[in-house]
């Protein structure tokens, strides 16, 4: 049985490099070379949408996204963000506030968590940014980053891919 995985783009492009993630989905989808059962979605700044799509039933997500971590500009990174997501045990978690103009990828994850989903591993590709400003366009640094997060992408989907072939749970 073939891996589902979601490579789901995340950002609003009318604020700068906070379109990365935007950006690395359309290069995905442009360009292609993932494994059979990978999918790639631009969602943009639709947080109830990646909800929605979420709980259909992946095994693994890998979210891109612009996001600061006190790093140089331009520097992506992947984080494993599964760990978190087991969170707190059931009835301490914090009330999540549901504004479906405004749905940011945490609240997102930590909606379905409450909700008791299952919505399998999930990865962030992250790149930090230089300019969140209001404006079209990545910064330099972040525009040069893409090239890197592409490949990141499709090495940790055909990880995904293969470890599922196998059997295996990371």
């Amino acid at each position: 049985m073939t891996a589902r995985v979601l490579v789901a783009g995340l950002g609003n492009i009318f604020l700068g490099d906070d379109g990365f993630g935007v950006e690395v989905a359309r290069r995905l989808t442009a360009e292609g070379d993932l494994p059979a059962g990978a999918e790639v979605g631009d969602f943009g700044i639709r947080g109830v949408h990646l909800a929605y799509e979420l709980l259909s039933g992946y095994d693994t997500a890998i979210l891109v996204d612009a996001t600061s971590r006190g790093e140089p500009p331009g520097t992506v990174y992947a984080l494993d963000l599964s760990a978190e997501l087991a969170g707190p045990p059931a009835g301490s978690a914090p009330q999540v506030l549901l504004d479906a103009h405004g749905m940011q990828p945490d609240a997102v994850l930590a909606l379905l968590h409450r909700m008791g989903a299952d919505i399998g591993r999930v990865l962030l590709v992250g790149c930090e940014p230089e300019d969140l400003g209001d404006g079209i366009g990545l910064s330099p640094p972040v525009a040069a980053a893409v090239d890197e997060a592409v490949l990141l992408v499709r090495a940790l989907a055909a990880e995904a891919a293969e470890d599922h072939t196998r059997g295996g749970v990371r």
